[in-house]
């Protein structure tokens, strides 16, 4: 046999032995796929995926991360760390999740307080009742001063039929809704109309999807999530920081 031939075959093996390889990985992913959507009804097949990691697929629901075994038995939740590039693999994800999620919305979507000179923007995640949300609010006038324009999304965090609820949806039905937050931040009258509120709704369920679990969240540009309140002087540190890495 001519080392011609020989080269050939061996090739096309190879060639072989691949794409076998491949469609057994096609169909394990597909077999985990099916199993865990049928498990969880909030789970799409597509919402499960490569991780990068031997042995583990990776799901994901927005910013919520979580690993499932190759085999579909095992499901982890935790953030997994790159030790070699001391990266936060997991974190990562959700970022990048978090930053598609808020690309999403445009200014009719939000109820945005903008400087002249927009430096940085941020989304805030914000409950009318909330203490250090209304301390946040109270200082917009010192993030604008630096440059940030806020982007406030609605999230009562006692969920529907609470009377932070029925208070955002009367505020999203303001003709000021500027105006309609700061009075409610306040505890003020203010006036409101009749209109379509399931807006707030879907403030809801976004917060849920990015993994917020409290009041006030900032999601900085990058899809970064920070839980809790932030002094403006502080939050422009970190968004000039973000920006120079």
């Amino acid at each position: 046999m001519s080392r011609q031939l020989t080269a050939c075959l061996t090739i096309a093996s190879l060639a072989l032995f691949a794409a076998s390889a491949t469609a057994l990985a096609d169909a394990k992913l597909d077999s985990v796929r099916d199993k865990i959507s049928g498990m969880f009804e909030e789970i799409e097949p597509q919402d499960i995926d490569e991780s990068g990691i031997d042995g583990w697929y990776k799901l994901q629901k927005g910013g919520i991360v979580a690993y499932v075994s190759d085999d579909g038995r095992y499901l982890m939740q935790g953030d997994i760390i790159d030790l070699d590039r001391q990266v936060n693999l997991t974190e990562e994800s959700r970022n990048v999740a978090r930053r598609e999620l808020m690309s999403t919305l445009d200014d009719r979507q939000v109820i945005a307080f903008s400087p002249a000179n927009v430096k940085h923007s941020v989304t805030i995640f914000t409950d009318i009742d909330c203490g250090y949300c209304r301390r946040l609010h109270a200082q917009i006038d010192e993030y604008l001063d630096k440059g940030i324009e806020v982007r406030y999304l609605l999230y009562p965090r006692n969920g529907p039929a609470s009377a932070a609820w029925n208070t955002s949806e009367d505020v999203w039905c303001s003709s000021d809704r500027q105006r309609a937050l700061t009075a409610a931040k306040l505890d003020r009258e203010f006036e409101s109309n009749s209109c379509d509120a399931s807006m707030v709704q879907e403030h809801y369920v976004l917060g849920k999807e990015v993994g917020l679990s409290g009041t006030p969240t900032i999601v900085l540009e990058d899809g970064t999530l920070i839980g809790g309140y932030m002094p403006p002087e502080a939050l422009a540190g970190r968004l000039e920081s973000a920006a120079t890495e």
